[in-house]
């Protein structure tokens, strides 16, 4: 066996070399040596983030004197699954405020899906004069904080007569969200034309093509308009805060800390498990929906 620049060459069969690339060379090799790289970097850092809901599974399962106790008990004895129905039925109609939420949610994805397709295939597929100034115009609001919008929305839905209701809640998704139509029209950029042209050879219209080409082939990016709009919805505290004031009008969000201020230091098992209970459709919807989520996002970014 003889070596050269690094290869070894086998004279083992006569008239015939056979080069062979050491092992840390290889292509397999360096794949093995970037997965490890990767999973050593992700691993501590999902156990790190994972470690608050674990804990928090813990403490809902608990007896309270298991709690506050030192060293920390992780794993309760007795595990008391009980304390989410007692949480959950015995302090606020949480199942009234779960039908508010869901209410509120659904119709608001709907409005968003509706209003920012409708936007964003217009800046994407069709011709018109200074679309893109008003498409600049429209990213602009982006750069508003919310916090500078609250008051002059208030003053709006004051003298519109909308305070105590849902309205103020439900009716600005079906205008459009600025960063879903960005994020649809990127992906609709993205869309061959030559499919317009030859529909619109077959007589097809504008909203034709969009129902029946662009919408079925950007699944990817509407679930993640989907996604992010039910984790947005569902987690809004500020703005029910502001516009309800009637008790069974109210969300889960605001109502979780309603719980938290009268009864949460006393019985912190049971504000743990209505927690848990509260976050579970946001993982849900993330844990199905992650596939089209990540690659919506990707796709978008690409195409854009």
């Amino acid at each position: 066996m003889e070596q050269l620049t690094g290869q070894s060459i086998s004279s083992a069969t006569p008239g015939r070399v056979i080069r062979t690339t050491p092992w840390y060379q290889r292509r397999r090799t360096r794949q093995i040596a970037h997965a490890a790289l990767v999973y050593f970097l992700v691993v501590p850092g999902a156990v790190l983030f994972t470690i608050p809901l674990l804990w928090m599974l813990s403490t809902a399962l608990k007896d309270p004197k298991q709690i506050f106790v030192y060293p920390p008990q992780w794993i309760p004895d007795p595990v008391l699954w009980s304390n989410f129905a007692k949480g959950w039925n015995d302090f606020l109609p949480f199942n009234r405020f779960l039908a508010n939420s869901l209410i509120i949610t659904i119709s608001n994805i709907i409005g968003n899906l509706i209003s920012c397709s409708l936007a964003a295939f217009a800046f994407a597929r069709l011709r018109a004069r200074g679309k893109n100034f008003f498409f600049i115009m429209v990213l602009g609001t982006m750069l508003l904080p919310q916090e500078v919008t609250v008051i002059p929305q208030y003053v709006l839905f004051t003298r519109l007569g909308w305070n105590d209701t849902w309205l103020p809640l439900m009716v600005p998704p079906w205008f459009g969200w600025a960063f879903f139509i960005f994020l649809l029209r990127q992906f609709f950029m993205g869309i061959p034309r030559e499919l317009d042209e030859a529909a619109r050879l077959d007589g097809a219209s504008s909203l034709r093509i969009l129902w029946n080409i662009i919408l079925p082939l950007s699944k990817p990016a509407l679930a993640t308009v989907v996604i992010f709009g039910f984790i947005g919805n569902w987690n809004n505290f500020l703005y029910p805060l502001i516009y309800i004031r009637t008790m069974d009008k109210q969300v889960l969000a605001v109502a979780l800390n309603m719980f938290r201020g009268a009864y949460g230091n006393a019985n912190y098992q049971y504000m743990m498990a209505v927690s848990l209970l509260v976050l579970l459709p946001v993982l849900l919807v993330f844990f199905f929906g992650q596939r089209l989520f990540v690659r919506g996002i990707a796709l978008t970014g690409i195409k854009g």
